[in-house]
């Protein structure tokens, strides 16, 4: 049956549309209050002239259908196939993070990390969290007050000793058997529990009659800093009535377009204040066009996600807004609205995003630099890292097939390269092909001297490698008590960001991301400085057996001639005049007559 026949056939009640390809690839999706009447309208004139309705009709080979019972069962339905399909004509949300949210486990022996991902594996999440640092403020204050970690070690099990956070005070050392009890662990999780829900009240309740009962039992130390804990919890209960006073959550949106190339601004606005800019980029919108493009990335990002705010900001109306503003209302429980301020401030903080979204444009495609602390801002939230990394060291192995086997370390510190801290490494104890073992070797023996030298660890230790590499390097840290050092590896071919403990959440930048050149960067260095290593390290070897070959020439001699030449094709070509100006007359009379022979002369 041809195209047009079946979308003659197509009902008139509300639904959800998939176009196919010939090869039955869904490659867009859309929603209609009448599915006929809208599909319709794709092949009059006017919309066919349209670039990119006209290829999507002139590929698409057959349509399917999903009835629905209203426009709001439509709408989400939509969201949830296109990002199940990911068709190519849709507006697909290229930014895949999810604002940040506290993660507290369900171990036996819980645990805190920050974490954009919501998982239905029985721990809570607490958020989300903005700006995006917040969380991890938050995770580092519970480390220092609560005692409660965020390390990757295995706690199934008992180890022989505890990492260094336990020696620092920032851990309870629940790994260790007998160091903290289940029940006083357990008092501690449930404090953060209670700071993590905002029950400042009740935690600061607990906390008065901890106070009381360490000091009866002449506990002081305990009693002490758990008064400098109360102190906190209070003021931070303060600041939290006095922000909620000031005004709404508010979320502003801004594009800046020249298709196919889109660039878009989210501020995030909470009890009155800015504390956040997103950005969002797209290189695919040939036929731009604002209002559907807002409707359908509007759609993407809240009906998702766990939070949504009072009111959000675009600068365009779009057709379904009323709906959404309906769904969004039911998912948040109170009145969500969805405008396009004309006016007063909050048209001047809408045109703000504007100007953002602009500069955004420029820097991600008119290749402007970036300066060094928004590099390292910008890494710190894509990799989920404490702080912003101001150094980085990176790890690459080379040999070939075993042999000369080197590794080499690259840093970058403060915006770039930093050579004079270089490092070169012969790998001595590994037999034949084991990249692993190598790796595990060369980080074990840097960071062994580092903590000997009691010099500070980078702000994050980056592989050249996959999940394999990443854990040997893991291997090697958590034996040294670094378990907390970040660690993340850039698998070569995907291009993929694995960040230690969150394997399971690769990174995936695009590729005008400055992140994933920066990581480019230095993984490429790492890799050009380990092979140059290995070639030296080779041919050194090659021709120094070469020169060792030659009757009467000794070692000493050897080291001699390559040192003033350079290699042993160079002491080839020497005159017998500049070879005794370096070894000596009889040196250079048995090197000429071994050369000379060996060419058959």
């Amino acid at each position: 049956m041809d195209l047009r026949e079946k979308v003659g056939q197509l009902p008139l009640s509300p639904g959800v549309y998939l176009y196919k390809d010939g090869a039955g690839r869904v490659i867009y999706v859309g929603k209609a209050k009448s599915l006929r009447a809208r599909v319709r309208g794709y092949f009059s004139d006017e919309r066919l002239s349209d670039s990119k309705t006209g290829t999507l009709i002139s590929e698409a080979r057959d349509i399917d259908f999903i009835l629905v019972d209203n426009e709001k069962e439509a709408l989400a339905l939509e969201n949830n196939l296109i990002k199940q399909w990911k068709p190519r004509f849709n507006v697909l949300l290229r930014d895949d993070k999810t604002y940040p949210y506290i993660k507290l486990t369900a171990e036996k022996s819980p645990r805190v990390y920050v974490t954009r991902r919501l998982k239905k594996d029985g721990s809570t999440y607490f958020g989300p969290y903005f700006p995006a640092n917040l969380a991890h403020r938050l995770v580092h204050f519970i480390h220092r007050h609560f005692l409660v970690p965020s390390c990757k070690i295995d706690l199934t099990r008992f180890h022989p000793k505890p990492c260094l956070q336990y020696h620092i005070h920032r851990c309870l050392g629940p790994c260790v058997e007998g160091l903290v009890t289940d029940d006083a662990y357990g008092v501690a999780v449930k404090d953060v529990r209670l700071f993590l829900d905002g029950r400042h009240g009740d935690l600061s309740t607990a906390l008065r009659a901890r106070i009381q009962i360490a000091s009866h039992e002449m506990r002081f130390e305990e009693a002490g800093a758990l008064r400098d804990l109360l102190a906190t919890v209070e003021e931070m209960g303060e600041r939290q009535k006095m922000a909620a006073a000031k005004g709404d959550d508010v979320d502003i949106f801004a594009c800046y377009a020249e298709p196919p190339l889109v660039a878009v601004n989210l501020f995030h606005l909470r009890n009155g204040q800015i504390v956040d800019r997103r950005e969002f980029f797209w290189e695919d919108q040939l036929d731009f066009d604002e209002p559907s493009f807002f409707s359908e990335l509007l759609q993407q990002i809240y009906l998702d996600q766990q939070y949504v705010p009072s009111a959000i900001h675009t600068p365009t109306d779009f057709e379904d807004r009323e709906t959404l503003e309906e769904l969004l209302s039911e998912k948040r429980n109170r009145k969500v609205e969805i405008l396009t301020p004309q006016r007063g401030q909050k048209k001047a903080l809408l045109s703000l995003a504007g100007t953002n979204a602009k500069h955004s444009f420029d820097q991600r495609f008119r290749v402007l630099k970036p300066s060094s602390k928004a590099i390292q801002q910008a890494m710190q939230d894509t990799l989920g890292l404490l702080e912003p990394p101001s150094r980085i060291e990176c790890f690459d192995i080379s040999h070939i097939q075993g042999t000369d086997k080197v590794a080499s370390m690259v840093v970058w510190e403060d915006g770039r390269m930093k050579k004079s801290g270089y490092r070169k490494f012969i790998i001595r104890t590994v037999e034949g092909n084991d990249d692993f073992a190598c790796m595990r070797e060369v980080v074990t023996r840097r960071y062994t001297r580092l903590l000997n030298e009691k010099q500070p660890m980078p702000g994050l230790v980056l592989i050249d490698g996959g999940l394999g590499q990443l854990h040997a390097a893991a291997e090697s840290l958590e034996a040294l008590s670094l378990a907390n050092q970040p660690l993340a590896s850039i698998a070569k071919r995907e291009e993929l960001i694995y960040v230690f403990g969150q394997e399971s959440e690769p990174v995936a930048l695009d590729r005008y991301s400055p992140i994933l050149h920066l990581i480019q960067t230095i993984r490429d260095e790492a890799h050009r400085f380990a092979v140059t290593f290995h070639r030296t390290l080779r041919n050194s070897r090659r021709l120094t057996s070469e020169l060792d070959a030659i009757p009467g020439v000794g070692k000493l001699t050897v080291q001699k001639l390559l040192k003033a030449f350079g290699s042993s094709e160079l002491v080839r070509a020497a005159s017998e005049d500049q070879l005794t100006a370096v070894a000596g007359r009889a040196a250079a009379r048995k090197v000429k007559s071994h050369y000379g022979n060996a060419n058959g002369g």
